[in-house]
């Protein structure tokens, strides 16, 4: 349940796991709760003892731990501005950020965490934790959701990780079931409540509590057609090569992050997409407002954001059934058995 920092795994990958568990849910007639767990400075407060500790336990041999022990050892920190440098200061605490172990180091120092969730769900995406359960009763999963969450916060105490309160979040997520104005309260260790929220923002992603993508699609929206306006106003700067370039590295990978999550929103949303989009074909090839959306794709060359959507959805499929994604995506693709038997039935092209 660990998507941060491994290969093969990623924020689609992490995100597509709770989105699948939460719509499942949903089509049963469930409530869904989830509570969005953030924590204060995590890598900067890794217990070096502890981290050891936790690698001595996994098996690494005595050489491997007198290295790792050296590594923590006898680092220092000081700040330069303006020409001046401050006096250095000893670091205790925190796995080296910037560096390449700093991020596994991390995980091996977390990862126990999700064995505390107990009949609740959990997924972590390095610090990024969500908590979430489901039921036919509303009442049982809050119950069920707050003795997890109690669980969890223990054990981020014990590796001495402090919870943000303020910025841990929770949501309902419903579509058609009656819910109350105001849900029984989740409560943090300190007596703190936690706010309810109709949005938040999951590895990218904006969540809504309908899971109608209206946030994210908006989101995305404003932040294209800002850039579009930016490139439209200096258009008489660039040569056609360069317009090209410029919506490939600046405008598509905003529409393309995670259009296999939030694919299931409405026509009527993505359609908004569809007009930025456009826009940002005009830019580039200097057609008129009128133009008509299929000779745009047929004067770039480029395919509708229906048709990207779908062969990324189509490549995340074709990955699964060779075994390149997460153990936890492939468990949720089975491959039918053929009516009838055929020279190729045994085969995946």
């Amino acid at each position: 349940m660990q998507s941060g920092f491994r290969a093969g795994h990623g924020c689609t990958s992490a995100t597509l796991k709770v989105l699948n568990d939460i719509v499942t849910a949903i089509d049963k007639k469930h409530y869904c709760a989830a509570v969005f767990i953030d924590l204060a400075k995590a890598f900067d407060s890794v217990n070096h003892h502890i981290l050891i500790g936790r690698l001595s336990s996994l098996g690494f041999s005595n050489d491997c731990v007198a290295w790792f022990t050296n590594y923590f050892s006898d680092r220092v920190q000081c700040v330069k501005s303006e020409g001046l440098l401050s006096g250095p200061l000893a670091v205790s605490m925190g796995v080296p950020q910037g560096s390449i172990l700093g991020p596994t180091l991390f995980s091996v120092y977390i990862n126990d965490v999700a064995l505390a969730a107990g009949e609740s769900l959990i997924h972590l995406y390095a610090d990024d934790t969500i908590l979430y359960t489901s039921g036919p009763s509303l009442d049982t999963v809050l119950t069920t959701l707050q003795t997890s969450f109690n669980a969890i916060q223990l054990s981020f105490r014990g590796l001495q990780l402090l919870l943000n309160t303020s910025k841990t979040k929770c949501m309902l997520f419903n579509r058609s079931l009656p819910a109350p104005a105001r849900p029984s309260s989740i409560t943090s260790l300190d007596g703190s409540n936690l706010e309810f929220v109709d949005n938040y923002k999951y590895l990218g992603v904006w969540l809504d509590c309908k899971l109608s993508f209206q946030t994210h699609i908006n989101h995305l929206q404003s932040k294209v057609k800002s850039r579009i306006g930016f490139l439209f106003r200096d258009k008489a700067s660039f040569t056609h090569a360069a317009k090209h370039t410029l919506v490939k590295l600046t405008i598509l990978p905003i529409l393309d992050f995670g259009d296999v999550i939030y694919k299931i929103a409405s026509n009527t949303l993505l359609n908004k997409l569809d007009a930025v989009y456009h826009s940002a074909i005009r830019f580039v090839t200097k057609a008129p407002y009128t133009t008509h959306h299929c000779d745009l794709y047929a004067l770039i060359g480029w395919p509708s954001l229906h048709n990207r959507r779908q062969t990324h959805w189509l490549q995340v499929i074709y990955k699964t059934l060779l075994g390149k994604v997460p153990p936890y995506l492939r468990s949720l693709v089975t491959i039918a058995a053929p009516t009838c038997s055929t020279r190729s039935s045994r085969y995946i092209p």
